[in-house]
């Protein structure tokens, strides 16, 4: 990631932090996947991103404020947490996986989250960000009754399976 963009351009900043494909495979596995450890990252890809291609992008999204790296001992396994400049890219994965279902040839399994978060709209995504900010900066749910909107997904996404 370069250290000062090529414009000050709005579109151009948000392109250079997050506009490499891989980028934003990591953010959508970390966010929508549960994905912390590099392991996890590498091995449940179904893109099946190369290892040292994970590892630069780790690497460039912690740099780039998107993730932070627990620093952890030797021979520990590193978590990946999102910050909350990672956290507030869910409206961008919503929109990228909403114009995907209709430009593009999904499977019903794989969009079904993306169909989910499209018809469940703003409210629905600040569930799910508030839920992040729960699981990854310890900051307490607003509404810890209401249900969670990870295990809407999750349900959404096993029932497509079936």
């Amino acid at each position: 990631m370069r250290d000062k963009p090529r414009s000050g351009c709005a579109v151009n900043v948000a392109v250079e932090a997050l506009g490499d494909q891989w980028s934003l495979i990591v953010l959508r596995d970390v966010m929508f996947g549960g994905r912390r450890h590099f392991r996890e990252l590498l091995s449940h890809s179904e893109e099946g991103i190369a290892s040292n291609i994970l590892s630069s992008r780790l690497k460039a999204l912690v740099a780039g404020g998107l993730l932070t790296q627990e620093q952890v001992e030797r021979g520990r396994r590193a978590t990946y947490s999102l910050t909350e400049a990672g956290i507030q890219t869910v409206p961008i994965m919503v929109a990228l996986g909403s114009w995907g279902m209709r430009h593009r040839p999904t499977t019903p399994e794989l969009s079904v989250r993306a169909r989910l978060l499209e018809d469940g709209g703003p409210h629905f995504w600040e569930d799910l960000m508030d839920e992040l900010r729960e699981v990854h900066l310890g900051i307490p749910r607003p509404n810890p009754n209401d249900p969670r909107a990870s295990e809407l997904l999750r349900a959404a996404y096993e029932q497509a399976l079936t």
